[in-house]
């Protein structure tokens, strides 16, 4: 394994803080937040990388709000401030961890996504049933509450083995330290951080375990990935398994029997329980047939053919249908309406929906009319 050091002055310097809010604001130009503190953005990036500098930077708190997509999600927004620096650690860190990673996890990676992933296992389920003429099973698993279950010194534990320098750990440990906040669980000192030696480094044991990563941040999405690599590489070294994919906290794995799926899953629920202290959804574990297709990432894989999830295509009718009426009401330009139907047309487009299309078509202009 290869190992990094001298990473803390690429995270903060200046040139890295400016690249990180440009990209950050691609999307988000006209956020009242993002322009105020667009208005001021010399003197903020500058204040920012002299507390990052001098070791006296604190992570804000979050703004939490709830979103349904489908089912309701608690999101943790931090300030853009704390957002720039998110993407500043990104853009630095991801670049080494990614070349670590199996070429069948998909999730918040360059050439990968959902689509990739639905893809990828068509093929696999063709290849294993010899094009539908052999038995094939897929069992199909969901880690529970994954998000809100990361252990934090699991996590930092596994960053060092990469990462051997202790300001850039220091730094980490404050943006994984910053959820749950210190108000909800209190760490053995303020941050779970001493100094010793002129270097900071975050202290192994805290009074309580602390868990979870925030659904918003963008390092949340780097350190689920650096997570649960340990159970890619598990899966694909220790058990020896070749048809395996992940999306996040969902993974399916590809076989030729019913039996053989059933003998993994006590090995599964033991690696995630006892090195990585996360457990199996038991509602969402299940064993299917491909015949009767395997659902996965909003698509249903058949033998000839691939099929949206119905409950997938209701909420992209009742979707669009809001978007229509946020159109009417003037919330919303008509370019932007328009970007959002060809976004469902592009989602519907990866799947045999030709008569799903031209339903969804006819509907968003017989409701553009009424």
């Amino acid at each position: 394994m290869k190992i990094y050091t001298d990473l803390f002055e690429k995270i903060i310097s200046l040139e890295n803080l400016f690249t990180g809010f440009d990209e950050f604001k691609r999307d988000k130009q006209n956020k009242k937040d993002v322009l105020k503190f667009e208005w001021n953005l010399e003197s903020n990036i500058v204040e920012l990388h002299r507390e990052l500098k001098y070791h006296n930077y604190k992570h804000g708190v979050y703004t939490k709000f709830i979103i349904c997509d489908p089912k309701p999600r608690i999101i943790h927004k931090a300030t853009v401030r704390d957002r720039v620096l998110h993407h500043a650690i990104f853009s630095v860190l991801n670049p080494l961890f990614e070349p670590c990673f199996i070429s069948h996890s998909f999730s918040c990676r360059v050439g990968k996504g959902t689509h990739k992933g639905v893809e990828t296992l068509t093929k696999i389920l063709r290849q294993v049933s010899q094009n539908g003429t052999r038995p094939c099973f897929a069992l199909k698993c969901d880690v529970k509450k994954f998000f809100a279950s990361v252990d934090h010194s699991i996590l930092l534990g596994i960053i060092k083995r990469k990462i051997k320098d202790d300001e850039a750990i220091w730094l980490l440990w404050e943006i994984i330290e910053s959820f749950p906040s210190a108000s909800q669980i209190e760490p053995l000192d303020k941050l779970g951080i001493y100094e010793r030696e002129n270097t900071f480094c975050p202290r192994q044991e805290s009074l309580f375990a602390k868990h979870g990563l925030p659904i918003g941040n963008l390092t949340s999405q780097l350190f689920a990935n650096i997570y649960l690599n340990e159970f890619d590489y598990f899966i694909k070294h220790e058990l020896r398994i070749k048809n395996y994919l992940r999306y996040t906290d969902d993974f399916v794995i590809v076989g030729r029997s019913e039996g053989e799926l059933l003998e993994l899953l006590p090995k599964i629920e033991e690696f995630l329980s006892t090195k990585l202290k996360l457990s199996l959804h038991p509602n969402k574990v299940e064993i299917r047939k491909y015949r009767r297709g395997v659902d996965f990432l909003g698509y249903v894989v058949l033998h000839k053919h691939i099929k949206l999830r119905t409950k997938t295509s209701r909420r992209i009718f009742k979707k669009l249908k809001k978007r229509i009426e946020q159109y009417k009401s003037g919330i919303i330009s008509k370019n932007t309406l328009v970007q959002s139907l060809n976004s469902y047309l592009g989602v519907l487009s990866h799947a045999d929906s030709y008569k799903l299309c031209n339903e969804l078509e006819n509907s968003f202009w017989f409701w553009l009319r009424e």
